[in-house]
């Protein structure tokens, strides 16, 4: 049997932020979800792959466990508030102060020692504080584009998501994401290509 006390109560409050965090599985990209895409990916899908982005870079001059640990946080709170989009109408403050309460709740069921770097490392990609934070931003927006590309193959529409790279356009900044940036829009541009000149009688 579990020993009872101070250990069980920390188990607890552990599983309850695993339990959380474990909502991510389930909360669709909203993005997704509005232009009626069939199984759209989950939050902790998107937070994945950009996870495994940043563990790929050579950058020297970034500390890369940070921003692998940046990448698995700064969507964190959509465990609770959900992924909460422009079209959703719900003003850049708002959608902070949300965001920030619900960071607050989950990072109050870990140790002090965790629960102020949780809480500090989602600050920092809120406020873009550190190059590091700047760079995970590039690559949350890479990842999206990356995404729609694989979801206009999937469904053998080229040039259907185009909302996406509109939102993008002139943010890509760091070589390594424009270089991956070009390999998709050549890829993108190729795909619709092919679908016009297949079109022509």
């Amino acid at each position: 049997m579990a020993a009872a006390g101070v250990g069980s109560i920390a188990g607890r409050s552990l599983l309850q932020f695993m339990k959380l965090v474990g909502q991510l599985k389930r909360v669709p990209r909203t993005g997704w979800v509005y232009r009626q895409v069939e199984q759209p990916e989950s939050v902790s899908d998107h937070m994945y792959r950009m996870a495994v982005m940043a563990m790929l870079t050579k950058d020297s001059k970034l500390n890369k466990d940070r921003c692998i640990r940046l990448a698995l946080v700064h969507d964190m709170a959509e465990c609770i508030v959900g992924d909460i989009a422009p079209a959703d109408n719900v003003s850049k403050e708002e959608k902070h102060r949300k965001e920030k309460d619900a960071m607050k709740h989950l990072s109050h069921l870990l140790s002090e020692e965790l629960k102020k770097e949780i809480y500090e490392l989602w600050e920092e990609y809120e406020h873009q504080s550190s190059a590091e934070a700047k760079f995970v931003k590039e690559l949350d927006q890479c990842e999206m584009i990356l995404q729609a590309l694989e979801y206009e193959e999937l469904e053998k529409r080229p040039g259907r998501l185009q909302d996406f790279y509109n939102s993008t356009a002139g943010k890509f900044k760091h070589p390594e994401v424009v270089q991956l940036v070009s390999a998709i829009y050549e890829e993108r541009n190729s795909n619709i290509a092919a679908q016009t000149t297949g079109s022509e009688p």
